[in-house]
């Protein structure tokens, strides 16, 4: 087995006793301190986490817009430079190959795509390239931070010119060193992203930090960023997502133009004009326990589907999940089972985002 990756950051999270684990082969922070305490900075005031192990496929050339509108479930050609897009990247028969942030830069459109998706994604852009456009992969040479959390506006404030709207991005000095910062987030609450050079990625976070403290800034691991996006209720590729689920079947609907005709969109229209087999939905458990993804799902004694996502919400100190079970099942306050370890454990269809305040559906990509 090949050794993890080390992110631009790596040495700096050990010196700052990150716990590293390996996830999507890079070795990561769990956690620095504890999750409980990340996940509060995240929730309540602003937290820091390392995301440089996500890639980031520029597309250019005069036919690069035409052939992004082709491959992504929405137009970007209709994006102002500037703009961030949330988007599905489908397969012939309506899958998702992956969900991404598509950015519309001045002369190319980048896609911010999932870590465990590098190569399958280039390989399938790759393959899917229309005229006049060139492909080229910027991740090596990307370090990637995201700044999440109500206090995450302030915290840029103290080191950059921010302004951004929602969904918007821009280049600019960030600490002193150049970055492109975006606004779109992946904990439910405010959060931003900011890319910069590789070379540079270790002073930053730092001065980051340093700045950030003042506003309950705190270093975060990937254990704070999976609670958070959980009671955001924010899909994760390879849980929620992967190539034979329609984004459909996810709830993602608003995020694909249903007159399109970029790749799988006629068979995502097919699969939907016979009706769904399964939803996703949200529940709390009701009995003691957590429930983990593969948990069999089941209604009245009878298994009905699996649960995706699962664990303890610090938040609502309860243990929620997401799970695709039937459409008609799918509806807040219905009576379910998990089956965890061989234990039938009482659970309800729960409305999401879990925990108020945190936006519904899917800000950004993991």
């Amino acid at each position: 087995m090949s050794e993890a990756r080390r992110t631009p950051l790596y040495a700096a999270h050990v010196r700052r006793g990150g716990r590293m684990v390996e996830f999507a082969g890079f070795s990561l922070p769990v956690q620095y301190t504890s999750i409980l305490e990340e996940h509060a900075a995240g929730r309540e005031h602003a937290g820091l986490f390392d995301v440089s192990h996500m890639g980031q496929l520029a597309l250019s050339g005069p036919g690069a817009l035409a052939t992004v509108d082709r491959l992504l479930s929405r137009r970007t050609s209709t994006a102002k430079v500037g703009q961030v897009r949330y988007a599905l990247l489908c397969n012939d028969a309506g899958g998702v190959v992956d969900d991404v942030t598509a950015y519309r830069r001045d002369d190319d459109v980048m896609l911010c795509v999932n870590a465990a998706n590098i190569e399958k994604d280039h390989a399938w852009v790759r393959d899917h390239l229309g005229a006049e456009t060139t492909l080229r992969d910027e991740s090596d040479a990307t370090a990637l931070l995201a700044l999440q959390g109500p206090a995450s506006a302030d915290v840029l404030r103290a080191v950059a010119d921010e302004a951004l709207k929602r969904f918007h991005f821009a280049r600019g000095p960030v600490a002193g060193h150049s970055a492109l910062v975006s606004r779109t987030g992946y904990t439910g609450a405010d959060g931003y992203e900011i890319y910069c050079a590789a070379g540079d990625a270790e002073a930053l976070f730092e001065a980051l930090l340093a700045k950030g403290a003042a506003h309950g800034l705190r270093p975060c691991g990937l254990g704070a960023r999976d609670t958070l996006r959980l009671e955001a209720a924010l899909p994760l590729y390879g849980h929620e997502l992967d190539d034979t689920t329609s984004p459909l079947e996810a709830g993602l609907d608003r995020f694909v133009e249903q007159d399109g005709d970029f790749i799988g969109a006629d068979a995502i229209r097919a699969r939907a004009s016979k009706g769904h087999p399964r939803a996703l939905a949200g529940f709390v458990l009701e009995d003691r326990g957590v429930a983990r993804a593969g948990c069999p799902v089941a209604r009245e004694g009878r298994e009905v589907g699996l649960v995706t996502s699962g664990g303890p919400s610090p938040t609502l100190q309860k243990s929620i999940g997401l799970a695709y079970v039937p459409p008609p099942l799918a509806g807040a306050g219905t009576e379910i089972e998990v089956l965890i370890r061989g234990r039938t454990v009482r659970a309800r269809i729960a409305e999401t985002p879990f925990v108020r305040g945190t936006r519904a559906g899917r800000s950004a990509n993991a």
